[in-house]
């Protein structure tokens, strides 16, 4: 093991921006951290967890595996290859440290690592043909549950034996939705499990067919494993997502466990089903019902591993919760609670569903985890404190790590508060503005607009935020409604109504913004990304109160996004068929169809390659408002996804932001 780095805690809490600090400038985003995936080991005197970093020569993030001593006097270094490594997982006996990570062949993809922790280098532990997406140790140590994308024999090769990848091949479309950001056209891959033994590293296969197995939990006497599947007639026409149980022999048959339409065991995300000790239920998170699709709850569940009745305990909280984590004796569950612009770890007692909040609000408790022994370590971040690690103790926080200590002492960093008023209709909405140092009355307003749209901005670091108020913006961000943290309904008040429901919203920000904060009302921008980018498009065809708007991958012709990007479940959940309501589709394509109403200068940007909010929806509108000769520009990112991953394209995003602001509200 190399020790390249050693950082020693000095002292607990928040750490404050130092009196001579400088303002923040762009280039500063190379130097900022990213910490994450922070795991206890089993006798709880480590917490491993990655931090990412951005490489300037190879213009990428990588991260890299770090460790914190419990009592946060040493911080250590463990990999550092331009490659990354990912999720760290310790071995049951906390003899070794797992992680998955391309370095030794790239194209095939990420193959599973081992640390030893008593010294050497990480040994390669698989050598399979696709890569593996994600793993989980047995109870004893002695094997592993992998979860590896493979295709059915007969498409790994041509049959004439003539493969040749100079030479594209068609692609080949048969699938109800078939289409992904990121991956692309969908074929015939599917995510399967497969058993390692860890003593001669054989594998095999457990499960094939059609179906996806995703998040493997093996239950505590290591004879059957949960994990998450999607099954029916066409697993492409629904998000039925529900948890299985099998025995571990390859062949062995599945049995359903749960029975609800919606989705239960969160599908592609990060919440795998959790066994009691006892091994007699299984904890994991719930979706409400399929046809409210994303406006509906995620709450945390628990059913007998072998079926039946299933138990909410925290559904009178009304409040998204997730990340279940069964205490030692199975008497509670640890969770994270969204609510109203934080997350916050909470623990619910089963006999009687007391919540207690373990955490105050006003931080953003990003995951967590704890181990047999009740320790826990969090992954927090504030509007002014970037993430890092820290455990909770006898009902204390206490930093570990310092990934981001220089950059926070050397950078003027601002805080953010909750703002509150009432909409046209009397409805109160909430969001959080932040100053910048030293600003009089009136100042420039940036107005942020999440993505989602079933989402909440809350009180976490964002480094846009902190580049705006540096260069002198007064910054806000509202929940409207269809934002999350105030409860279910407060969500569905958006379903088939975007633009109607949250354009007043928005501009009852404005006035209380004007009113209330120093805004200039005469020097108002407007942007967003995603569902951010969708609604400043109704917002700027709804008012010409905004002098700059900024657009980033939307769309606004409704009907030009059926069939052409990935939501087609949702689409026909949400909105009915084209063809069957075309009044609905038309109503909510009016930024496009109504594009002679705008006249803010709007800059576009988007990832050529987005297969989520694809780039022709960009161009459309790009075009409409250049033939309506509004003052635009579309920004084009080649093979970039719905996200950016581009370090330089990010900069390069972040640095037109500013220059479009500030040539139409700096004039």
């Amino acid at each position: 093991m190399r020790y390249l780095a050693i950082l020693v805690a000095l002292s607990s809490g928040f750490l404050p921006a130092a009196l001579s600090a400088r303002a923040l400038q762009l280039d500063d985003m190379y130097d900022i951290r990213e910490v994450a995936d922070a795991q206890v080991s089993p006798n709880g005197e480590w917490v491993a967890y990655t931090v990412s970093s951005i490489d300037l020569e190879e213009d990428k993030s990588t991260s890299d595996l770090w460790m914190s001593r419990w009592d946060g006097t040493a911080n250590l270094r463990l990999t550092a290859t331009p490659q990354s490594e990912s999720q760290p997982r310790w071995s049951p006996d906390g003899s070794k440290i797992a992680f998955l990570s391309d370095r030794a062949d790239e194209d095939k993809g990420a193959q599973l690592w081992l640390l030893d922790m008593r010294g050497g280098e990480a040994q390669q532990v698989t050598d399979l043909d696709h890569a593996v997406s994600d793993y989980a140790w047995s109870p004893d140590g002695a094997r592993m549950i992998l979860v590896v994308d493979v295709a059915p024999p007969e498409e790994k090769k041509d049959p004439e034996g003539k493969d040749d990848e100079e030479k594209p091949k068609p692609i080949v479309v048969d699938r109800f939705r078939f289409k992904e950001d990121i991956t692309g056209y969908l074929g015939v891959e599917r995510s399967h499990l497969f058993l390692l033994e860890m003593a001669d590293g054989s594998v095999t296969q457990l499960a094939d067919g059609t179906y996806h197995e995703l998040q493997p939990s093996w239950s505590p006497d290591g004879k059957r494993i949960a994990f998450v599947s999607k099954r029916g007639d066409d697993m492409d026409r629904h998000d039925n997502w529900d948890v299985f149980v099998m025995n571990v022999e390859a062949g062995a048959s599945a049995s359903q466990v749960t029975q609800n339409l919606g989705a239960d065991g969160d599908g592609w995300g990060s919440d795998p089903p959790r066994w009691s000790a006892d091994g007699e239920r299984i904890a994991y998170l719930r979706g409400g019902k399929p046809e409210d699709i994303w406006y509906a709850l995620t709450q945390i569940a628990t059913i007998d591993a072998g079926g039946g009745s299933e138990n909410l305990p925290t559904e009178a909280l009304d409040r998204n919760s997730r990340q279940p984590r069964w205490s030692s004796d199975g008497s509670s569950i640890l969770f994270l609670l969204e609510d109203d612009q934080s997350v916050q770890l909470a623990e619910v007692r089963l006999r009687d569903n007391r919540v207690e909040r373990l955490t105050a609000p006003g931080r953003v408790v990003h995951e967590f985890d704890v181990n047999q022994n009740g320790r826990v370590a969090l992954v927090i971040s504030t509007p002014e404190q970037p993430a890092d690690v820290w455990k909770l103790e006898r009902g204390r926080l206490q930093q570990l790590s310092r990934q981001n200590e220089d950059f926070v002492k050397e950078v003027d960093l601002q805080t953010a508060q909750t703002i509150r008023f009432e909409s046209a209709d009397g409805l109160e909405i909430h969001g959080m503005v932040m100053r910048p140092a030293s600003a009089k009355a009136p100042v420039p307003l940036v107005l942020r607009i999440h993505g989602g749209p079933v989402s909440q901005y809350q009180y976490e670091f964002d480094f846009e935020w902190q580049l705006f108020a540096a260069n002198g913006y007064l910054v806000a961000g509202v929940n409207p409604r269809g934002s999350t943290g105030r409860g279910e309904e407060f969500q569905k008040m958006l379903f088939a109504d975007w633009g109607y429901a949250d354009v007043p919203d928005i501009l009852a920000a404005t006035d209380h913004l004007v009113e209330a904060h120093g805004a200039d009302p005469d020097r108002l921008g407007v942007g967003g990304w995603s569902y951010g980018g969708i609604l400043t498009n109704y917002v700027i065809a709804s008012t010409d109160r905004f002098k700059a708007a900024i657009s980033g991958s939307s769309m606004s012709n409704m009907l030009g996004g059926y069939g052409h990007d990935q939501y087609i479940v949702a689409w026909e959940n949400e909105l009915g068929k084209p063809w069957e309501n075309p009044d609905v589709w038309l109503r909510l394509s009016y930024p496009f169809l109504h594009a002679d109403r705008i006249t803010t200068p709007t800059l576009f940007l988007c990832g050529a390659a987005d297969f989520n909010v694809p780039l022709a929806a960009s161009e459309q509108m790009y075009q409409a408002l250049r033939s309506l000769d509004v003052p635009t520009q579309l920004i084009i990112y080649p093979d970039q996804y719905h996200s950016l991953t581009r370090a330089s394209f990010q900069f390069d995003k972040r640095r037109r932001y500013l220059e479009w602001y500030d040539r139409y509200l700096k004039p």
